[in-house]
């Protein structure tokens, strides 16, 4: 059993479950002129998002200036802040207004040619652009089937599972028993999400180079490639600021299909960084990408950690 909520977390999710469902009535550009207000605000007050996408930033783009990487940086927040507000759009608003703005389909023939060859599709999905918008494009055209792990206000869950299993997608736990549904999917020739860009739990992942410093990279992909002999694509929903979005399928590095872990890991992470150079400001930079590197360094990894395989 779950445990149970404090009165605060309760009231918080209502309060964000009932705001997702006034935006869910806006359209695309009217959310974005309302980023266009909050992220400013979000980059001059939140201290934590502010400094974790500079050093970020900094990190990887060491030749920008200092003042680029801060119009950078604020350019970021209000793309997050969008993408927050896109949510109850996303997942509550009428199928055929998100469908409409999807202006732009760019590298289906990807999946098209492995689904003709009999071969399933693992959708590498970073954290850019709007991956919600991806999800209802995926969910509304083929069978598909992405991991979930409820979030951290339970009030919140049955919103969220709704919204991204309303086109037909199939929610799996961040467990064997989801590995196992991943694989069958694959199996089946269905296409499957995973999230390239998080850190995975000690004993998941490896080291590998993300922008020429090492980040702890899941090891997942190889596993479900070496037993199934799927395609690997990159995809993202870019946004179209005032306008709507442009789903993008790119072609995976070639290093992803490597029986070495270390070297797929390496192709994932480059994988990650082709979509970044669509528009850099579009990457949610806010996340602690390298937290491991500096635990490990620290000498503090927990390494009985539950392993996921």
């Amino acid at each position: 059993m779950s445990e149970p909520q404090p009165p605060t977390a309760t009231v918080q999710g209502r309060a964000i479950a009932m705001l997702w469902h006034i935006l869910a009535r806006y359209r695309p550009a009217m959310l974005w002129r309302l980023a266009r207000i909050a992220g400013p605000l979000v980059h001059r007050f939140s201290r934590r998002e502010r400094e974790v996408t500079e050093t970020n930033l900094a990190e990887v783009y060491p030749d920008q200036g200092a003042t680029e990487r801060r119009r950078l940086a604020r350019q970021s927040l209000t793309h997050s802040t969008a993408t927050m507000l896109e949510l109850g759009f996303a997942w509550m608003g009428e199928p055929q207004r998100v469908e409409g703005s999807i202006l732009e389909i760019h590298g289906r023939e990807l999946l098209d040619e492995a689904r003709a060859e009999g071969r399933g599709v693992i959708v590498l999905a970073p954290h850019f652009g709007n991956w919600e918008v991806l999800n209802f494009w995926l969910s509304s055209h083929f069978p598909f089937t992405a991991m979930y792990e409820p979030p951290k206000i339970a009030e919140l869950d049955p919103v969220i599972r709704q919204g991204r299993e309303r086109m037909g997608a199939s929610l799996v736990p961040t467990n064997p028993r989801g590995v196992a549904a991943l694989l069958k999917a694959l199996k089946r020739s269905e296409a499957v999400g995973i999230l390239p860009d998080q850190e995975p739990d000690w004993g998941s992942g490896v080291f590998a180079p993300f922008y020429h410093r090492l980040a702890y990279t899941a090891t997942l992909l190889p596993k479900l490639v070496a037993r199934t002999d799927a395609r690997v694509v990159t995809g993202v929903a870019r946004r179209l600021p005032g306008r709507g979005f442009a789903i993008h399928f790119l072609a995976a590095d070639e290093r992803v299909y490597s029986t070495d872990e270390t070297q797929s890991a390496t192709g994932v992470n480059a994988c990650v960084e082709d979509a970044i150079a669509l528009d850099p400001a579009q990457y949610q930079w806010e996340y602690k990408r390298y937290r491991k590197v500096i635990e490990e360094q620290q000498g503090v990894p927990n390494h009985k950690t539950y392993r996921l395989y």
